[in-house]
């Protein structure tokens, strides 16, 4: 039987629902402890303030959706917060890291070429569990690289345990997490570009 317009999730209570996963976002540092959201963003914030005035590197990484965040963040950051900022998605260097490497190598390898310590990563994952966000989460611990993630999904997912700052949305719905993320993404550049007004950096 055909389902009825009447039958599908009426869009206040959609929106009312997508919105319940960045009003619960559990912010947590390396050690595992809990933080205000405003901290969080806070320490972030201040993190890329720092990094900048050192002239150091911001590398963003992602699969799928969070590939195109990645990229979306990268370029703006770039663009618009004069921040030295990428992706890693360009598609001869992901197939090659893919084919010839491995696949859980796409991103740790260009961040064990290219980075510095002091840099700072941006992981996105929506599971937390990709093997190739994980292993470049490890590369960054290793060369002392400060690693911010964005997850959902399970509490107990492994990026939030690799990361010195975790941005965890409480979620299993995959649309609502990138959402999410999405808009994270833009309180944590937007706040970066209001201290550049204010003159502060």
């Amino acid at each position: 039987m055909a389902k009825l317009w009447s039958d599908v999730e009426p869009w206040p209570d959609y929106l009312s629902a997508a919105a319940t996963g960045l009003r619960d976002m559990v912010v947590t540092d390396a050690d595992g402890r809990r933080l205000a959201a405003c901290d969080g963003f806070g320490r972030w914030t201040q993190w890329t303030q720092d990094g900048h005035a050192r002239g150091q590197h911001l590398y963003l990484i992602g699969n799928g959706a969070s590939a195109m965040m990645a990229s979306h963040f990268a370029a703006d950051a770039c663009k618009n917060a004069t921040l030295s900022a990428m992706a890693f998605n360009d598609p001869a260097l992901l197939t090659a890291t893919a084919n010839d490497v491995a696949f859980d190598q796409v991103f740790a390898l260009p961040l064990n070429r290219l980075a510095r310590p002091g840099d700072m990563l941006i992981a996105i994952s929506s599971s937390g569990n990709s093997a190739n966000i994980l292993r470049a989460l490890e590369t960054a611990k290793s060369m002392a690289i400060r690693a911010v993630t964005l997850t959902g999904m399970a509490d107990d997912n492994h990026a939030r345990a690799l990361g010195d700052l975790n941005f965890y949305v409480p979620s299993r719905r995959y649309g609502w997490i990138e959402c999410a993320h999405q808009l994270m993404l833009h309180y944590w550049l937007d706040q970066y570009l209001n201290l550049h007004a204010n003159g502060a950096i």
